[in-house]
């Protein structure tokens, strides 16, 4: 489990990376990525409760940091084709690019949030054991009037 961690934690940094690397116009710039969750079915809504209950605390803590700007989460409302189905979507609005891209203590606000650690690092693996796919898409605006 602690390589899929990494490799997810990879993952991400490298296509953030990439991203504000093919963006240099808009430093300071807020840095939106888009997460998206496609659970194993009928896992749905235990996925969403066990992300409100442990990772939604550490954003909204973020948030009140200043290092995230905004959180918001998203479900489709109708259904798709399989190869294109996703249950949710997490936007992540960071203050910009190098705050996205930097490295971050997420542990310490683990600990100061959840006192019971062993509990919290079982749920969040049960997250991650219902999933069938995650991927995160860094995304830019496009500015239609230039």
């Amino acid at each position: 489990m602690k390589h899929l961690w990494l490799a997810i934690a990879f993952l991400w940094l490298g296509g953030a990376l990439s991203a504000a690397q093919s963006d240099p116009a808009s430093p300071g710039q807020p840095f939106v990525v888009e997460y998206y969750y496609k659970t194993k079915w009928g896992h749905a809504e235990e996925f969403l409760k066990l992300f409100k209950k442990n990772h939604y605390p550490l954003l909204k803590k973020e948030v009140e940091m200043g290092r995230l700007l905004k959180v918001w989460m998203d479900q489709p409302r109708y259904h798709t084709t399989e190869d294109g189905r996703w249950d949710y979507r997490v936007t992540i609005v960071f203050k910009n690019a190098t705050v996205a891209n930097e490295p971050f203590d997420e542990d310490a606000l683990k600990k100061q949030l959840f006192a019971d650690q062993e509990t919290y690092t079982r749920e969040e693996q049960r997250r991650f054991e219902i999933l069938d796919a995650h991927w995160d898409l860094p995304i830019r605006t496009v500015d239609l009037e230039k």
